[in-house]
C-alpha cells in the first residue's frame, strides 16, 4: 500500500508540505531502495499505446507494441492531483507525446555497467 510516507498524492491530508510538485528524494525509498517511483509526475515512458496490446502481450516483460494507431505514449506512476488507487505500476495514461502541465514529467535513466 502506498502511504504519504512514499509518494506525494492527492488526498494527503496535508500530511507532507508541497502543495503540488515535491522535490526529488523527498521521500523515503521503496523496497528496490528507489526513490520517488510513485506519485509527484506522471512519467512518460517509452512504450507506445494500442488498447488492445495488453489482452494478447507476453505476461512477463511486455515490450509495448510497435506504434500506437493514434500516435500516444504510456505515462506510468501517477501523480500529486491522482489518489494512490492511480499510483499503481499496473495503471497507466495516456497522451500524444508532448502534451505537458504541472503533472507530467520524465525519469532520466541509463544502465548500469
Amino acid at each position: 500500500m502506498i502511504t504519504p510516507d512514499y509518494a506525494n498524492y492527492k488526498g494527503t491530508g496535508g500530511k507532507d508540505r508541497w502543495k503540488y510538485t515535491a522535490p526529488v528524494g523527498s521521500f523515503e525509498p521503496n523496497g528496490y531502495g528507489l526513490y520517488d517511483m510513485a506519485g509527484n509526475v506522471w512519467e512518460w515512458c517509452q512504450d507506445w499505446y494500442d488498447e488492445n496490446y495488453y489482452s494478447n502481450s507476453p505476461g512477463k516483460n511486455p515490450l509495448g507494441p510497435d506504434s500506437s494507431p493514434l500516435g500516444w505514449r504510456i505515462l506510468r506512476g501517477g501523480s500529486w492531483r491522482h489518489p494512490s488507487s492511480r499510483l499503481r505500476v499496473a495503471c497507466c495514461d495516456h497522451y500524444p507525446p508532448g502534451t505537458t502541465d504541472s503533472h507530467r514529467g520524465f525519469r532520466c535513466v541509463a544502465d548500469i555497467q
